[in-house]
């Protein structure tokens, strides 16, 4: 029989149509090449992108920091956090093809001088272009104390006249909504919206991403989208260590600045959002920053508060050398956010983050409303569960009769696993798609301006009570190390409506990854 040609389906034309994309005589330059973020998220990214193809054609990446190092330090420092666990021959010899599109360049963050060396090197590259017209990427992996002088002088003396521009910049934008317009207007002095990428790397996650398709591309998800059908909403992050030695650090931000003001806030956006008029960027963003707009600010009764402290072996927060011994910067937040419009009126959303909690886990669990009473008594509410990470998942929760002679209805899954239903499908890290995003000139997966106005709205109030600048700060309440957080988080949710399986002691099934 021949062979037949699949037609292609499921296309989406709105995001086929992008910006300018960069597919040849680019440069990449990375501040901050000698930190953290940039050896084990930025570098591994650009060679996962390399790796597939991804990068453009002659591609150079710059190193840039005040690290004085030489190029084998630099290039050791840049593919430390590469993975090869196998020790790949292929694998290792793309490693070392990516080395030599490297190079690097040490120099300060707030002299002029420096940036015209780093222009001199940058130039001395791009002559071995055959034609004009030179693209510069520029991925700032730094802390926010210096964006805005390296976004000035790398405006000054770096920038490409015959061709196009763009930086990244990572979180976080400002600590509240005051210094997050201060940040936002110094970098608009230099750089314009539309050559402006601010990543949040959640917006890069898989099932992020498929939130869009989930809810818009499904009859049968959209129709129960709303108040009428949802009970209540948690969107979760839980991690199961602490600050291992890096709490001066956390101790200024917090786990309210940290994650949810920012990653889980985006992630309720898009579950959130109205559909767009198309899937480009700008209309996707639209939607996200009016239903932001319906959200008041978070009040002080909605909000709990968590510190962990020693057990099982573990050191509390306060036992972190790097911590002041009276602190009391919340290490977990449960906050209540309502939405004052038409579709999600009278719905909590509660988001929950912790640090040192019972596991690794980011989802949102979406519980809908009791069945209506009469023939069936204490039976399970339906739940959609959505896994973020680790190992990418759906769960429908509903209720079916119980196989054989017996007529009782028991609670059961609907699963989609990723690792089992897309068996050869590698799903790419966040900063690899967020990276070849910014590559396409694609806005979609990065925040707005006015978007990062509105989230600092909903947090600051309570920020600034937190951090005492309207009375005596919070005292969070103690928690043990690896436990699911403050004892009174069972009452702060069921009080929003949420409701326990019944006695059946249903749960949802996990994955074990290291068995897939």
């Amino acid at each position: 029989m021949a062979s037949m040609t699949r037609t292609r389906s499921g296309t989406i034309p709105s995001m086929e149509t992008s910006g300018h994309e960069f597919k040849d005589n680019t440069l990449i330059v990375v501040f901050g090449a000698s930190g953290d973020l940039a050896k084990k998220k930025t570098y591994p990214a650009l060679f996962g992108l390399y790796q597939m193809g991804y990068l453009p054609k002659d591609v150079h990446i710059v190193g840039y920091a005040r690290t004085k190092m030489d190029q084998e330090e630099y290039l050791k420092r840049t593919t430390s956090y590469i993975k090869n666990p196998n020790n790949d021959p292929d694998v290792t010899a793309k490693i070392e093809e990516f080395k030599k599109l490297s190079s690097y360049v040490s120099g300060n963050y707030d002299d002029s001088a420096s940036f015209q060396n780093l222009a001199r090197h940058m130039e001395a590259i791009e002559k071995s272009y055959k034609s004009r017209g030179v693209n510069r990427l520029f991925y700032l992996a730094l802390p926010p104390s210096v964006f805005v002088p390296v976004s000035k002088y790398v405006k000054e003396c770096c920038y490409s006249t015959d061709g196009a521009n763009r930086i990244i910049v990572e979180k976080p934008f400002g600590k509240d909504l005051q210094s997050c317009r201060d940040l936002l207007s110094s970098l608009k002095e230099s750089w314009k919206e539309e050559e402006t990428y601010r990543i949040d790397h959640y917006l890069g996650k898989e099932m992020v991403k498929n939130l869009l398709v989930l809810r818009f591309a499904n009859v049968a998800m959209g129709a129960a989208w709303d108040k009428h059908s949802i009970s209540n909403v948690q969107i979760s992050f839980k991690e199961p260590f602490g600050t291992e030695g890096r709490g001066g650090y956390f101790d200024e931000f917090g786990i309210i600045r940290d994650i949810l003001q920012n990653h889980l806030l985006q992630v309720l956006s898009i579950l959130t959002m109205e559909r767009p008029v198309s899937f480009s960027s700008e209309d996707i963003r639209d939607e996200k920053v009016k239903v932001l707009r319906a959200i008041p600010p978070i009040k002080r009764e909605d909000v709990l508060l968590g510190q962990y402290v020693g057990a099982n072996g573990k050191p509390g927060y306060l036992d972190d050398d790097t911590v002041p011994k009276d602190s009391v910067c919340p290490t977990f937040a449960a906050t209540t956010l309502w939405i004052n419009n038409e579709r999600w009126e009278g719905v909590p959303f509660i988001l929950k983050a912790g640090k040192a909690l019972n596991e690794a886990k980011v989802e949102i669990r979406m519980q809908f409303k009791d069945v209506t009473q009469g023939i069936f008594k204490d039976i399970s509410r339906n739940e959609l569960v959505i896994r973020i990470q680790p190992s990418e998942a759906v769960y429908l929760k509903l209720n079916t009769k119980t196989p054989g002679y017996a007529f009782r209805a028991i609670p059961t899954e609907m699963d989609l696993t990723y690792k089992r239903r897309f068996t050869d499908t590698k799903i790419p890290e966040a900063y690899e798609a967020l990276i070849l995003d910014a590559i396409k000139g694609d806005h979609s997966n990065f925040v707005r301006d006015d978007e990062l106005d509105v989230a600092w709205k909903i947090f600051t109030p309570i920020l600034h009570w937190i951090d005492g600048k309207e009375g005596p700060r919070p005292k969070p309440s103690p928690y043990p190390y690896g436990s699911r957080g403050p004892k009174q988080l069972d009452s702060f949710i069921e009080k929003l409506g949420y409701k326990h399986s019944t006695k059946e002691d249903y749960s949802w099934p996990t994955t074990n990854v290291s068995s897939l």
